[in-house]
Order: C-alpha cells, then sequence, then structure tokens
C-alpha cells in the first residue's frame, strides 16, 4: 500500500513510518521540519520504499507531489501544543484550517483514503466524564485564545465528513496525550517531556494550577496502532474514535512518578496560570476518554501500562540528552 503521512517526521508520525515500513509498505512522508525532527526518519532515507518532501501543507502543488499514487493518507501536519498556539493563534488557525482543507480537496481528486488526525482538545471543558466521541462538546469564550485551537480541530473534523459527503473515504482519531521516545525535548505542549527535562536536570518540576488537574496518557505503541486500525479497517469509515487509555491522573502525581522513575532530588512546584502563560487561559479540570466504541469497531485497548511507558520514554530522553552533551 502507497501511503503519504503529513507530519510524518514529527513524534507520532515517526512511529507510524516505522511500523508501515516494517510491515513492507510504500511511505511518503511530507513535513516543514517546523516541529518534525529529521533525525526521526533519517534511518529510513536509503529505503527505497520511503520518501521524504521537504514541504508544507498550505503549498497546494507541494501535497499534490506528495500525494501522487498514495491509497491512503495519515493526515498529521499541524500546529500542535497549547503553548504554540496561545502564542500563535493565527499560524495555528490557518495551518489547522486551510492546511487541513488541501489536503482533503487533493486526497478526494486522488481518491485516496483519509485518516485525520483530530485531538482530544475538541471536548473543550465538558464535564460529561469520560468522554464519548458524540458527545456535546463544551467550549470556552472566543476571548480565550486555547479554545481557537480546540475550534480549528473540530472544523477539520467537520471538513472530513464535509469531504465524505462528496464520497472521500474518511475516518478520524481523537488523540489523549501520547507519549514515548522521539517526544521533542522542546515540549511543543507535551506536560511528559516538560517533566522529565526538569527532573533529569534536577530543576523544579513546575506544575500549572493546583496539580489536581487530571489527564490520560497514552503510550506510542498503542497510539500507532489505534490510529492504523482506524486508518485501514472497514469499520471505521465515516466514524471518529478516542486513542487513548482508559485510565486518568491529576497532574501533580504524574510529577510525582516522573520524580520516581528519574530518582531526581527536584522539588515539585507548583505554578499559577497566570504566571505559565502571558494571556488568559484555561484549563478543563479532566480529560479521560470513554474507549468503548473503538475497542467495539476496532478491537482497540491501550496496553502499556504509564509506568511501563514512562520508563521507556525517560530512558530515550536521558540516551538524548547524554548524547547532546547535557550535564
Amino acid at each position: 500500500m502507497k501511503t503519504l503521512i503529513t507530519g510524518g517526521a514529527g513524534f507520532i508520525g515517526s512511529h507510524l513510518v516505522d511500523r508501515l515500513l516494517a510491515e513492507g509498505h510504500q511511505v511518503t512522508v511530507l513535513d516543514d521540519l517546523s516541529t518534525g525532527r529529521m533525525a526521526n526518519v533519517q534511518h529510513h532515507l536509503h529505503n527505497n520504499r520511503f520518501r521524504f518532501i521537504k514541504g508544507n501543507i498550505l503549498a497546494a502543488t507541494q501535497v499534490e507531489e506528495a500525494i501522487k499514487g498514495s491509497e491512503l493518507v495519515l493526515h498529521l501536519a499541524a500546529a500542535v501544543g497549547i503553548p504554540y498556539v496561545v502564542e500563535e493563534p493565527l499560524k495555528g488557525m490557518l495551518i489547522n484550517v486551510r492546511g487541513t482543507e488541501v489536503v482533503l480537496e487533493l486526497a478526494h481528486q486522488q481518491g485516496a483514503r483519509v485518516l485525520l488526525a483530530s485531538t482530544s482538545e475538541v471536548y473543550g471543558k465538558s464535564t460529561a466524564v469520560p468522554f464519548a466521541e458524540e458527545a456535546d462538546r463544551t467550549l470556552g469564550p472566543t476571548s480565550i485564545r486555547r479554545w481557537a485551537y480546540a475550534t480549528a480541530k473540530a472544523l477539520d473534523e467537520h471538513m472530513a465528513y464535509a469531504y465524505q459527503d462528496r464520497g472521500l473515504g474518511i475516518s478520524i482519531v481523537r488523540y489523549f496525550n501520547a507519549y514515548g521516545p522521539r517526544l521533542d525535548p522542546r515540549g511543543y505542549g507535551s506536560v511528559i517531556a516538560k517533566f522529565v527535562i526538569q527532573a533529569l536536570a534536577g530543576q523544579p518540576i513546575t506544575v500549572y494550577g493546583d496539580g489536581l488537574q487530571t489527564r490520560s496518557f497514552t503510550y506510542i505503541d498503542d497510539a500507532v496502532e489505534g490510529t492504523l486500525l482506524a486508518a485501514t479497517r472497514q469499520e471505521a469509515l465515516g466514524e471518529v474514535f478516542n486513542i487513548g487509555r482508559a485510565e486518568e491522573i491529576t497532574i501533580y502525581r504524574l510529577a510525582e512518578l516522573i520524580k520516581e522513575v528519574t530518582n531526581s532530588p527536584s522539588e515539585i512546584l507548583l505554578v499559577p496560570y497566570d504566571q505559565a502563560y502571558s494571556h488568559s487561559f484555561e484549563d478543563p479540570r479532566r480529560r479521560h476518554p470513554d474507549v468503548s466504541k473503538a475497542a467495539r469497531l476496532l478491537g482497540f485497548q491501550a496496553r502499556d501500562p504509564l509506568v511501563d511507558g514512562l520508563e521507556k520514554a525517560i530512558q530515550w530522553m536521558r540516551q538524548q540528552l547524554e548524547l547532546a552533551g547535557a550535564p
């Protein structure tokens, strides 16, 4: 199968590249390397079933070149991470909405099936926990920049359904905090990456707010498995799936776990939101998926426990810091 992965040099995208090439498929990656890293796919450059194109999803000619011959498009390219979106709202909305429109239109012309990568952010600050795919969403006011990201990704989903009405085969996954090896040490909104870097450096582990907000975390192998099931199963066409682990943890307890696994002397420091962000900010108290639909239609179940996944992610990040010569 010939597959295009937009954002394929990113964290989740590069693991999808590994899996598809290992299974014998042909893979093209389109990535502008703004948040993706060439190091994530460097080891495939001599594989004749792999092609890398440095390009932007806003450039229709580049997307058209990349998509030629593709039977499947995994659309992961996006402006990701709440800090990024809060600081660059216009850029984030343009990439996430206009870029997705370009990809969907050209996939429709090509006759390729599309997997759209969305996010648990679309649920906003709903209190109907655990979040079910067909449940109502609850967003804050438009003056709060965080909700621009949730709105843009929800609009992506609406566009995918609109293209389905025109005959495009689509399915959608909503990720719940994927983590693991290759999680970018620069962060891009990853609380695990931030905590691990702080813990390994012996710096204070900074927890925003009171730390009692909860999240669910998904190890990368599980995220990849769920993505490919949704991308290829006939039962997944026209459907949206939560891809996550049905377990939630407070952010303060997450900091404690990372401190324990790294054997770090770091203190855990609570930081008010107004000190962490330069603009008004809201943070949902709980973010917990209902994964029964993915289990029923796809046979998907996240298997990697958080502690096991953290150990593997921390080992990788420690190795990267050693290679970079960090003390």
